[in-house]
């Protein structure tokens, strides 16, 4: 997740407050990680920094003065750039734990059981995921089904390499 592209995309559709930036982020993104507002105001730091945004109108406030921040031209290029470039294919033909299972068969250790453990992993995982579906609103039902989506891919994954670990065995022992 870029949090300054998304902080940037939330001010391209209207000058914010740094509370008002933090708020939308975590009700659309964070799910479970709110971002904390020292990232916040340290990355609007950096887009003012970097000619992104620029400090508008600064109202009084009980405390500090609350700053609206707004973003530029070369802020509003950088998002359209951003969202119309495509995200890298996932994943990468190097995992770790493909990395953990060639290792696993090199040292002589129970792979299979590894990957048994795995499994009991990502079924907790779904399960959770499946609750947050339940009982969540639609953005956290597609970021649930995101995640589902993945994991079982992931499972998928996992009983085809059970069913080739003597033959991954092999080409292992082989080199």
């Amino acid at each position: 997740m870029s949090v300054p592209m998304t902080l940037l995309g939330l001010l391209d559709r209207e000058p914010s407050h740094g509370y008002e930036l933090k708020r939308d982020y975590d009700t659309f993104f964070s799910r479970g990680k709110p971002l904390p507002f020292g990232q916040v105001y340290a990355t609007l730091s950096r887009l003012v920094r970097d000619g992104k945004i620029v400090v508008g109108e600064v109202e009084p406030g009980v405390g500090p003065e609350r700053k609206r921040y707004v973003i530029t031209e070369r802020g509003a290029t950088d998002v359209e750039s951003w969202l119309t470039e495509p995200v890298d294919a996932e994943p990468n033909l190097q995992t770790v734990l493909f990395t953990k299972v060639v290792l696993a068969l090199m040292l002589g250790r129970p792979a299979e059981e590894y990957l048994d453990v795995q499994r009991a992993t990502h079924l907790r995982r779904m399960t959770e995921l499946t609750e947050i579906k339940r009982r969540g609103d639609l953005v956290d039902t597609m970021l649930a089904d995101h995640g589902l989506f993945h994991l079982e891919a992931d499972l998928h994954w996992i009983d085809t390499t059970v069913a080739r670990l003597d033959a991954l065995r092999e080409t292992v022992a082989g080199r």
